[in-house]
């Protein structure tokens, strides 16, 4: 299995989106990992494993702004799109209307 260390400025967007359907209400203490990288410096890590490949995402107040930022463009996605059929099936109803007339 291949191990890769990203740091959330270089986050592939597939897996910033598994790393917030992993942790939908953020990580805690018990999910990060501590380790010292090549260079002796202290790095804070959470481990998210896909079928190939084993990545630690480099922990900050940025990455978790981040997976909030992404979570919460999902769900307006999701609204815009719940808005739009709404609106679609009304204007369906009023032309449906109109042509009974």
């Amino acid at each position: 299995m291949k191990r890769v260390i990203v740091d959330y400025i270089k986050i592939p967007e597939e897996i910033l989106q598994k790393l917030v359907e992993k942790y939908p209400n953020g990580y805690n203490n018990r999910d990060i990992i501590t380790f010292v990288n090549a260079k002796g410096e202290r790095v804070e890590a959470v481990e998210l494993r896909t079928e190939d490949t084993c990545y630690l995402v480099k922990v900050s107040q940025k990455l978790e702004d981040i997976m909030d930022d992404y979570d919460l463009e999902e769900d307006d996605t999701d609204d815009l799109d719940d808005d739009f059929v709404d609106d679609l099936n009304d204007d369906l109803e009023n032309i449906a209307d109109d042509d009974d007339d």
